[in-house]
């Protein structure tokens, strides 16, 4: 995996359909910017969760073709797409088989069935479930409320309950939810090698690994990141990627203090950076680099191979900060981003258990121009692979407008506004706008942002110094949190100094 900038968006997020998206990158304001793109999965066929409950893995005509991916390939820019290997959407032909002939079918061992996962590990209920013992339960990871169940009707009105750890609706015999895969079933091993096979023919070359950790379950376990069980389950897929020549990217969201990122590495896979986002944030806010630095300096150390951000799909991570901020720090990053708009998303409504906070990265930085090229110039001089959500892109804004449309746990609507043609149009004339496409440009095309460069960090209170260098070559970006200065010098061949070098960040940091 080259460590170049990567746009991230739905295929529908720029001007309505990939086609457009494809349009945009040959624009001459977009030539040499990205290298690679991270399509989200309503590029597939899907029903919920904005593609994140998969029907199947067709290409969604109404969105995008194999003729867009051909177009991508042609300008040179790879793919990064999703593979959820937890879940099915209950609108999934294997699904359906099921609710339609019940024991009778193909598929009745392909989701769990959750009495038989529990039998001898519980007492059956009058509704017809298992209640598992509570030394079993108090070890569970639950994602909401109550058990993780669907109750489904057969044709013979049996009810049978299964395994549903997210999403779940019900209107009589006919269901929407994600419905968890029985990775014990030869039949979901053959789905997995059938859907990474076609993810290649699309001309994927980095699979995210969506919700994997919660695939493999045992009696008595946590059901969420288990061990060994995890890492066994992924190297079989990893053995089933290899050949078609994919990186395999894991998805994990936990605390850095669990040293769960290490742990990926030290298996040879790239981890996604989740520390990054909250980091600059505090560094910014706090007027420090020290707790940046020392995160820098370790992915540098310790060979840590990471795809970074700012903003994404979901929201700003925080759990993920316990352990490398102070609790009283990463909640005062919490109130802060909340004061500027933004949404918490308590796990059980227990504040406690804090997961994310939800808010565009441009509104977590008070809607500052200053602020947001700082944190771009950062992320551009950081090591691994930088990925670049559309949005911070265009300098978007809280929607909370969109939040109010999609009702009940519509919270994440408000980093995910789809911008017009119109729109891109008029912000490409935007200084913001033109100044980040510049930082991502020099990242993708300088020779000296090489997987071989040598990477330096320092850092004394305010003043933060990343430098790479590749033989002669060297960039080097120096931060004074202090006065909200930044500069970068290099002798790359005709960019001795960019145009931004010694810009005014900000006059005054909140």
């Amino acid at each position: 995996m080259n460590n170049k900038p990567m746009l991230n968006a739905y295929p529908d997020s720029l001007g309505g359909k990939l086609e457009e998206i494809v349009n945009l990158l040959k624009t001459d304001e977009m030539q040499d910017v990205f290298s690679s793109f991270y399509v989200l999965p309503s590029l597939y066929h899907s029903d919920l969760d904005r593609g994140f409950s998969v029907v199947d893995y067709e290409l969604n005509e109404e969105l995008a073709d194999r003729e867009d991916l051909e177009r991508l390939k042609e300008l040179g820019i790879d793919l990064k797409l999703d593979f959820i290997l937890n879940h099915a959407s209950a609108q999934s032909p294997q699904f359906r088989d099921l609710v339609e002939k019940g024991e009778a079918s193909d598929y009745r061992d392909f989701f769990i069935d959750w009495n038989q996962f529990w039998e001898g590990h519980g007492t059956m209920t009058e509704e017809g479930y298992i209640q598992p013992d509570e030394s079993c339960l108090k070890q569970m990871f639950f994602r909401k409320p109550g058990l993780p169940i669907l109750m489904v009707e057969f044709p013979d009105g049996k009810k049978v309950p299964y395994w549903n750890t997210f999403y779940q609706e019900v209107h009589g015999r006919q269901y929407l939810g994600q419905m968890d895969l029985n990775i014990k079933s030869p039949k979901v091993w053959d789905f997995y090698r059938n859907t990474l096979e076609k993810i290649a023919s699309y001309g994927a070359s980095i699979v995210r690994l969506d919700a994997f950790a919660y695939a493999p379950k045992a009696p008595g376990k946590k059901n969420f990141l288990n061990d060994p069980e995890t890492w066994e389950f992924l190297q079989q897929i990893k053995e089933l990627a290899d050949p078609l020549g994919l990186t395999l990217l894991p998805e994990i969201h936990a605390a850095y203090e669990e040293k769960i990122y290490e742990t990926l590495s030290q298996k040879g896979y790239p981890t996604y950076d989740f520390f990054l986002p909250g980091l600059i944030i505090d560094a910014i806010e706090h007027k420090r680099g020290t707790y940046l630095a020392a995160w820098a300096k370790e992915i540098v150390e310790k060979k840590i191979s990471t795809v970074n951000m700012l903003g994404c799909h979901d929201g700003i991570p925080l759990l993920d900060l316990k352990g490398l901020l102070p609790e009283e720090d990463i909640q005062a990053l919490i109130d802060l981003i909340v004061s500027r708009g933004g949404m918490v998303k308590n796990l059980h409504g227990q504040k406690n258990l804090y997961y994310q906070v939800n808010a565009t990265y441009y509104s977590a930085l008070g809607e500052s121009d200053g602020k947001m090229l700082l944190a771009r110039a950062i992320q551009m001089f950081m090591p691994g692979k930088p990925q670049i959500w559309y949005l911070d892109l265009f300098a978007g804004k809280n929607d909370h407008e969109a939040v109010r449309r999609a009702g009940e746990s519509g919270h994440k609507e408000i980093n995910r506004t789809n911008l017009s043609n119109e729109d891109i149009v008029f912000g490409l004339q935007k200084d913001i706008v033109r100044k980040q496409l510049e930082l991502i440009r020099m990242r993708n095309t300088w020779s000296v942002f090489s997987e071989d460069a040598k990477v330096e960090v320092y850092c004394e209170g305010a003043l933060l110094t990343i430098g790479w260098e590749l033989g002669e070559a060297f960039a080097r970006l120096r931060v004074d949190f202090d006065s909200g200065r930044y500069t970068i010098e290099s002798n790359e061949p005709n960019n001795c100094m960019i145009p931004m070098k010694n810009v005014i960040i900000s006059t005054k940091f909140l």
